[in-house]
């Protein structure tokens, strides 16, 4: 698959220079500006290449660590599924990255307390499992 990384620069230079960052909160839902990326890590879709994240852990109001989000179901010690109104979504637990908030588009959602709950479980599981002993 071709990548356009030039665009993706463009866009990143404005998110950059222009934009202000928002109000958020962890257990929210965001359109995020994730961009092009590299190889197997989550690209963002569509003209302003971004895609669904969790606010997983709010450092301060500048930047936080995002989950990105996928409509396609997956498995496995990496992802944590939920449903919302009838449709599945996944957390991929292993794309974890820290986000400046001016990558922040538009608010989807809040996460109820027990969504989050269980993400955060399958997160601090999946760290376990791969702390080297």
């Amino acid at each position: 698959m071709q990548k356009d990384f030039w665009k993706w620069h463009q866009q990143k230079e404005k998110i950059h220079d222009e934009k202000e960052r928002v109000f958020f909160h962890e257990g929210e839902i965001w359109w995020c500006a994730l961009g092009a990326n590299v190889g197997f890590e989550e690209d963002g879709k569509n003209e302003t290449f971004e895609r669904p994240v969790l606010v997983y852990r709010k450092f301060n109001r500048e930047v936080f660590w995002a989950l990105p989000i996928t409509t396609k179901e997956k498995s496995g010690r990496f992802y944590f599924q939920y449903e919302h109104e009838g449709k599945s979504f996944s957390l991929i637990l292993s794309q974890i990255r820290l986000i400046d908030a001016k990558r922040l588009l538009r608010k989807v959602r809040t996460l109820s307390k027990d969504e989050f709950r269980g993400a955060d479980e399958a997160f601090q599981k999946l760290l376990k499992q791969t702390t080297p002993r």
